[in-house]
């Protein structure tokens, strides 16, 4: 889906200097919505859609930025950094540099040419892979390492601190440290994980709605006070709840009374899918596909009726599918308000899956969407 060559030779053509070339892939997240922020769990993969990263140094004290994607090439003082975001694409390395820079490090003058072929606000995480791309990129070229874990929670600094956005862990975390063929369940509150393997006889597959609605913003943000609202109100009574990680649906039975009607059903959404996510966990792990499907479906109707971040068009995209043959399980995945379905379809049969469920959404919805199919990759990582 992306050609380092071409990455390579572009940016030799622009900057006369031979490259180091990186990866970071976009993901998907099978099941765990708005549970990262809560401290709980969520199961992303790795897909094949990736930010590619070449980068080389420069003696003239100057940071050259290029993205292909959008033909532009943006030039600072290596010495004089913007100290905040622009609302541009050049807002999410220059975070990652303001990060690294608060770890002790002097950013050298370097050209970075970055191109992307994750689909940008469609839920599939192209921010993040931007991020993990450049910052594995620039820690090359500083000669420093760093573990996946520390990559991730370097890159959620600089989307939380610099760009502004309040994202939890789960997209950087999963864009370094994803791995083929696997599945990862995370626990967001000390960042281990296991990797739960994905048969060969099952593929992903991805389908675009085309439609993001404006909301999306705003919504994030209120969703998430909610969420906080909800676990103050448990916290009262149960001092040891920090996160709705640590809360039940009998903490909600018994003072759901005294929250919002929207932060209890914003809660019982977080409480439930964590629950959900770990049951799926094990039952990919145990090849029980039949269950891992029930949960999605389960999780579908959690994110759309509780939760309330589903739209008329993903909900479509969800129902089409439900009869078509192949399939194991379907649901909106990623922040909500549109963005992409994602579907466990068995893998001989997701050509004519896809193919019908484009069909059938372009009838009822009068949009042609794209829909992708994909198979769990392998994390950031160095291309020699």
């Amino acid at each position: 889906m992306h050609d380092p060559a071409a990455l390579r030779l572009l940016h030799q053509k622009r900057f006369q200097s031979a490259p180091s070339i990186f990866a970071a892939p976009g993901r998907v997240n099978l099941i765990g919505e708005h549970t990262d922020y809560a401290e709980g769990f969520v199961m992303p993969a790795a897909i094949e859609f990736a930010t590619l990263a070449a980068i080389s140094p420069r003696t003239d004290g100057k940071v050259v930025l290029y993205s292909e994607n959008f033909g532009e090439e943006c030039t600072f003082d290596a010495s004089a950094l913007p100290r905040s975001a622009e609302k541009r694409w050049t807002d999410y390395p220059i975070g990652v540099f303001a990060v690294l820079a608060g770890e002790g490090h002097t950013i050298p003058g370097l050209s970075l040419s970055l191109w992307g072929d994750v689909p940008v606000a469609s839920g599939l995480s192209s921010s993040a892979a931007l991020e993990v791309a450049t910052a594995l990129a620039v820690a090359s070229l500083l000669g420093v390492s760093y573990t996946g874990p520390e990559l991730a929670r370097l890159c959620q600094r600089a989307e939380n601190e610099f760009v502004g956005a309040s994202s939890g862990i789960m997209d950087q975390f999963i864009s370094a440290n994803g791995a083929e063929d696997h599945a990862l369940l995370l626990d967001c509150r000390d960042l281990s994980f296991r990797l739960a393997p994905i048969p060969h006889s099952v593929a992903l597959v991805i389908a675009n709605t085309m439609v993001k609605h404006s909301v999306a913003g705003g919504e994030y943000t209120t969703r998430r006070a909610e969420v906080e609202e909800a676990c103050a109100v448990i916290a009262r009574h149960r001092p040891v709840v920090r996160f709705l990680r640590d809360a039940t649906v009998s903490d909600l039975e018994k003072w759901g009374h005294e929250m919002s009607p929207n932060a209890l059903k914003r809660a019982r959404h977080v409480i439930t899918e964590n629950l959900r996510t770990v049951a799926a966990a094990e039952a990919l792990i145990h090849h029980d596909l039949k269950e891992l499907g029930r949960l999605m479906a389960e999780a579908h109707t959690s994110y759309s009726q509780d939760f309330e971040a589903s739209c008329v068009e993903a909900d479509a995209m969800v129902a089409l599918a439900q009869d078509l043959p192949g399939l194991i399980g379907a649901r909106l995945t990623g922040g909500g308000f549109g963005g992409c379905t994602i579907n466990l379809v068995e893998a001989e049969k997701a050509s004519e899956f896809a193919e019908a469920l484009a069909a059938r959404y372009a009838g009822e919805i009068g949009i042609v969407p794209q829909v992708h199919i994909c198979h769990a990759s392998a994390g950031a990582h160095r291309i020699d």
